[in-house]
């Protein structure tokens, strides 16, 4: 690696420093246990280097409810519950068809320097947006089963809701974690149902309900004798860096896919990166 940055300072293109440069990309990948780093280089060709690693260094763990088996996947390809269950306790960073945990992102940069080209797309930097970085990460599920949670009973739920006329399940969901990145500070926000719960301190952790996949932003651990001596653990989780990010602006036919609900680049918030809604 040294090398090769070495030969690209001097301008010198002799054989083997491509070979070189490719395999340390691939080493940093490994050693940084990312799920697929193709993806990361379409992160930094989508958003730019400096953008690129704040979106990884900035990717929760996801924290899921006990007995939660479902897993955000790529809605390109799987469209159904049962490709998208993956082991039900552990670290998981895989479905058990072998499909990775994947996030899709999407970048609003309302800081000096950047407004005029993120407006020229249609977003929102007024008044308070104005001077902070958001990111945002989309989470898709084949199904969401509100009501349903985790729980054995989750079957007679959607057999007495679906015959009184009201389901507790419908095809495709999509839910949000987003990052706020002030001059100064850092917050968190994940949608809940209809809507989003406050900005809090960002501590790069997302708890996840089983069932409707409503989700919330954990704050950072206290640091008391309490917490190092009894420190509060989660069955099944997806380390930061088991998170496959990929930047929705890079899926050029995303409207061919047809969703029951509406999918991120449909919602306001898509534009409009302090909106509370889900619509």
């Amino acid at each position: 690696m040294a090398l090769g940055a070495l030969a690209w300072l001097v301008g010198l293109r002799v054989p083997g420093i491509v070979l070189a440069h490719e395999l340390g990309e691939r080493l940093i990948c490994a050693v940084r246990l990312t799920e697929d780093c193709a993806d990361e280089r379409a992160l930094r060709a989508a958003n730019g280097a400096e953008v690129a690693a704040l979106l990884r260094d900035h990717a929760p763990a996801l924290l899921y409810e006990d007995g939660m088996r479902t897993l955000p996947v790529d809605f390109r390809a799987c469209r159904s519950d049962g490709c998208a269950e993956g082991p039900g306790s552990g670290a998981v960073s895989r479905t058990a068809d072998g499909l990775p945990v994947v996030a899709f992102t999407h970048v609003i940069d309302c800081r000096p320097g950047h407004v005029a080209r993120t407006e020229a797309w249609g977003a929102d930097c007024s008044d308070t947006r104005e001077g902070n970085l958001y990111l945002q990460y989309w989470l898709y599920y084949p199904g969401s089963a509100t009501a349903e949670g985790s729980t054995p009973l989750k079957g007679p739920i959607r057999r007495v809701s679906r015959a009184l006329g009201r389901s507790s399940y419908h095809p495709d969901d999509w839910e949000g974690y987003q990052v706020r990145i002030g001059p100064d500070e850092t917050f968190a926000r994940a949608t809940s149902h209809h809507g989003y719960n406050g900005w809090q301190p960002d501590g790069d952790r997302y708890y996840i309900s089983g069932g409707s996949h409503a989700g919330r932003p954990l704050r950072p651990p206290a640091r008391s004798w309490i917490r190092l001596r009894f420190p509060r653990t989660f069955a099944r989780s997806t380390k930061d860096q088991g998170v496959a990010l990929i930047p929705l602006e890079t899926l050029t036919d995303r409207d061919r896919y047809a969703f029951a609900v509406s999918p991120p680049w449909r919602k306001r918030v898509w534009f409009d990166p302090e909106y509370g809604g889900t619509d």
